[in-house]
């Protein structure tokens, strides 16, 4: 066990199976949650994960919040994920109430706190009483000063994470069903780092602040708690494998982006311009807040701008992501279909969205 009262296992779980992951679980839990009972516990596969498998535990009768959430990590996704920066990000974001209770770590996983509650969808993503506590949420995250680090001085990970994302990225394919479709995308590597270089020409000039990102804000990584008192509602986001300094357009973009969903994934769920400013309003009110900086229409002029072109580099990220996913993932999931998707979205939206103009200074 570790400062943080984290208990660390050192053994991994097979993943194999459900039922070799329920074992696994249950190795777990005999070390951090002695008082269950073997035969009362319960185990749930969940579906939401497309990188992990997520199992959640709770004995019989129990209430959720006592429940377990254990992650084990999809196939080689070591090489896209700095796990031990992970586990850091995830400890300093316990300290702040921001992220789940980590309770232990083992060789190919995370046992955590499983917040009771509903993942977004598309429809929900957009509610007036869902979206406001997104934005204030991100806009907290945003604020953090990590480990008394002055993010302004911070190079953003977008661009060395574009450079490693595209070393993963296969030449061809293993699968011949799998390295057919890559070839009807006619979308060469060349023509991927082409696109990198020229929406960085466009970005850097934008702007937009280094701050702390959660950087994968999907539907599913958001986590909508409904109160009694409905003054009390709340979101959590969980899933922070990504989480990093970067640009703060991003994070928006990445998460207006996501409106569309994953597994049947809808672009006429894309945020509005009205949304987006009421959205980016809420935002930027938190985010000045406690200082009281007032909103300005140039303030909300430019985080539109910002997020919209930073949405490109978002279809550009979890496109390229999916193409590696396609070669070493054992995720039941078609990663080169949602990657044909969210490249065929950048190049749909690329000419808009660059079109896009900051307000003039004055």
């Amino acid at each position: 066990m570790d400062v943080n009262g984290i208990v660390k296992l050192d053994f991994f779980i097979n993943a194999d199976s459900d039922e070799n992951i329920f074992q696994g679980a249950q190795e777990v839990l005999s070390v951090i949650r002695p008082q269950w009972q073997t035969i009362d516990i319960m185990y749930k596969m969940l579906s939401d994960g497309i990188t992990n498998k997520l199992v959640r535990c709770k004995v019989k009768d129990g209430a959720d919040h006592e429940a377990v959430l254990i992650r084990i990590y999809g196939n080689n996704t070591d090489m896209l994920i700095d796990r031990m920066a992970e586990k850091r990000n995830i400890k300093m974001l316990n300290q702040f109430d921001m992220a789940p209770t980590l309770y232990a770590t083992f060789k190919n996983g995370l046992a955590y706190e499983f917040v009771p509650g509903c993942t977004l969808m598309s429809k929900t993503v957009s509610q007036p009483e869902v979206y406001p506590l997104v934005a204030r949420q991100l806009a907290k995250l945003h604020k953090l000063k990590v480990n008394g680090k002055d993010s302004a001085s911070l190079e953003p990970v977008l661009w060395t994470r574009f450079d490693k994302f595209m070393k993963l990225m296969p030449d061809q394919f293993t699968n011949e069903h799998i390295n057919k479709k890559f070839l009807n995308m006619k979308l060469s590597k060349s023509q991927i780092l082409d696109e990198i270089d020229t929406l960085k020409s466009h970005l850097v000039h934008l702007n937009s602040p280094t701050v702390f990102c959660h950087n994968d804000l999907l539907l599913g990584n958001v986590i909508f708690t409904k109160m009694a008192n409905n003054n009390d509602d709340k979101v959590t986001f969980i899933d922070f494998e990504y989480a990093d300094f970067n640009y703060q357009a991003f994070d928006i973009g990445n998460h207006f982006a996501e409106f569309a969903g994953v597994d049947n994934v809808d672009y006429d769920f894309y945020p509005s311009k009205e949304l987006q400013y009421s959205w980016l309003r809420v935002y930027a009110e938190e985010f000045n807040s406690p200082d009281g900086a007032e909103v300005s229409d140039a303030m909300l002029d430019t985080l539109y701008v910002q997020a919209n072109q930073f949405a490109l580099a978002s279809h550009l990220t979890w496109g390229i992501w999916a193409l590696i996913q396609a070669e070493h993932s054992d995720i039941d999931f078609d990663f080169i279909g949602y990657s044909s998707i969210r490249l065929t979205e950048y190049f749909r939206r690329k000419d808009a969205f660059l079109s896009l103009e900051l307000p003039n200074e004055s």
